[in-house]
This record gives C-alpha cells, sequence and structure tokens, in this order.
C-alpha cells in the first residue's frame, strides 16, 4: 500500500504521533495523496519563489509553500496550479491562502482562500527545511494530505513507518471483526485496568 492509501491518521499513529502538521485547512483536496516535498520559503506576502519553483518540479512531488508568517495573501492561483499539475505535482500544500479555487484543478491543501494577490519581489528560498503547522518538512519528506489533514514524515524513516503502518492496519483490522462481533474496546485495550 502507497502512503495515500494508508492515510493520514495511520501514518501519522505508525509513526509514534509524530509529523502532525497541525493546522486547520479551508481549502482541502478531495483524494488522499502523498509525496515527497518540494519546499518553497516565500518571502512575507510575495511568490516570486513559487514561480522558480516550477521550474524544480519533479513528478509525484508535493510542493509545500510557506511565508516567514502564515498570512492570507495567496501564494497560489488557477495559472500556477496548472503549472504545478503539467509537470507533475500530485498536491500542493499552501501555509497561506489560494486564490481561484474553483479552477485550480489538483488536490490543494490550504490555510485560507482568499482574493489578495501576492507580491513578485523577493526570491526566497528554494529546497530548504520550511516548518508548517509545528511540523518540520524537509526537502524529500514524505507528506501525507486526506480530509483527515497532512502529516509528514521524515525521508530516512519512511519504510520504517510504512512498515508499521501497514502492521497497524492489520491490527486494526482484526480488532475491527472483534467489535462487529459484539466485544467493546473498553474491554480490548485495557482501559478498565
Amino acid at each position: 500500500m502507497t502512503f495515500a492509501e494508508l492515510g493520514v491518521a495511520t501514518v501519522y499513529e505508525a509513526a509514534g504521533r509524530e509529523g502532525l502538521i497541525d493546522v486547520s485547512f479551508e481549502v482541502r483536496g478531495e483524494a488522499p495523496v502523498a509525496g515527497p516535498a518540494r519546499t518553497v520559503r516565500c518571502g512575507q506576502g510575495d511568490n516570486l519563489a513559487v514561480h522558480a519553483a516550477m521550474k524544480r518540479l519533479r513528478p509525484g512531488e508535493v510542493l509545500v509553500l510557506t511565508m516567514p508568517l502564515p498570512e492570507p495573501v495567496a501564494l497560489l492561483g488557477d495559472l500556477l496550479a496548472t503549472q504545478a499539475r503539467v509537470h507533475g505535482a500530485v498536491a500542493v500544500l499552501v501555509d497561506a491562502a489560494v486564490r481561484d479555487v474553483e479552477e485550480l484543478g489538483m488536490p490543494v491543501w490550504a490555510r485560507w482562500a482568499r482574493v489578495r494577490g501576492a507580491g513578485k519581489d523577493e526570491p526566497g528560498e528554494l529546497d530548504v527545511p520550511v516548518e508548517v503547522g509545528g511540523a518540520l518538512i524537509r526537502p524529500g519528506d514524505v507528506v501525507v494530505l486526506d480530509r483527515d489533514g497532512a502529516c509528514v514524515v521524515a525521508a530516512e524513516r519512511a519504510d520504517a513507518v510504512r512498515e508499521a503502518a501497514l502492521a497497524r492496519l492489520q491490527k486494526e483490522r482484526v480488532k475491527r471483526e472483534r467489535l462487529q462481533a459484539g466485544a467493546f474496546s473498553y474491554d480490548l485495550d485495557g482501559l478498565g485496568r
């Protein structure tokens, strides 16, 4: 199974409850997605770096857009989303705003939907570690997004977390069968101590 198929909740729990991207997203994609991060730290209120990042995008990546401080300025709209989609991004995570929401045409998770546009004056930084919702996201780390939210798995832990997530799914399958047969989680989990 892929990280997208495993889902945010399962991956987050399997990672030892590490990597939660603790943001309430106003805009969310419908389908679960996952991929290595392509990170962008824009200048404050500026998206020049997003335009530059389009030339570095590789198929399967999640484009992660940040600023020094989150604010409701649209770092992404229809035309940038078109470029991201054409160059293979599977999703965009925006720790700021997006606009043209109906025309984005790809999975996007954003803090806000706002029409206020960004400047194009500050070069920003590409492929650097960024922080979103208390989580450190480095280039190449695995970002997992679904309707529950988002989490990140450090690239060097990806294989171990994936295996732990698969084991967790199996354990939950068995537990679900017992619950469907009438058992109680209070008893199965030893919560009565």
